[in-house]
């Protein structure tokens, strides 16, 4: 799968232009999804200098990227047709709705494959059955009990 992931919110605490601490468990989810085969796109606001610096934070931290803010390598951004779009198959941002879960949820959401609708699914039932409970439940939680039911977290 290809997964393009976001860098300042994401894999480092938002400090833009610098570089912020590094989130924890970020490279290390990032490094065992190659492990796994995905493909990696470093998709950011960053350009230039300041995209090289993000680059070059995450291979100083053993984390190489199959490309940054395009599809492939040798794509130069120019050109009738061309969009900077990626044609991912996921994205990691800590913009997402609901934001951004803890790094060894995201790992088993990719690896079970419940970051598709059905996962969702499955977790707004539960959040349907706090009602009897009144205890409100946020999408962390959710998504936790998930994959707590499939006895996978």
């Amino acid at each position: 799968m290809i997964i393009a992931v976001d860098f300042d919110g994401t894999i480092v605490e938002h400090q833009y232009p610098k570089i912020g601490n590094e989130i924890p468990f970020a490279i290390e989810t990032l490094k065992k999804l190659q492990e796994d085969q995905h493909r990696l796109i470093l998709w950011s606001v960053r350009e230039g200098h300041l995209l090289e610096e993000a680059i070059e934070f995450c291979r100083e931290r053993g984390l190489e990227f199959y490309a940054a803010n395009k599809d492939f390598p040798e794509e130069h951004g120019k050109g009738k047709g061309y969009s900077r779009k990626l044609k991912a198959d996921l994205f990691i941002d800590d913009r997402n709705l609901g934001g951004l879960p803890d790094w060894g949820v995201v790992y088993q959401m990719i690896k079970n494959g419940s970051y598709r609708c059905g996962g969702f699914e499955n977790a707004m039932e539960s959040n349907t059955n706090s009602k009897r409970t009144g205890k409100k439940k946020n999408i962390f939680t959710r998504i936790g009990e998930v994959l707590d039911r499939n006895g996978d977290y």
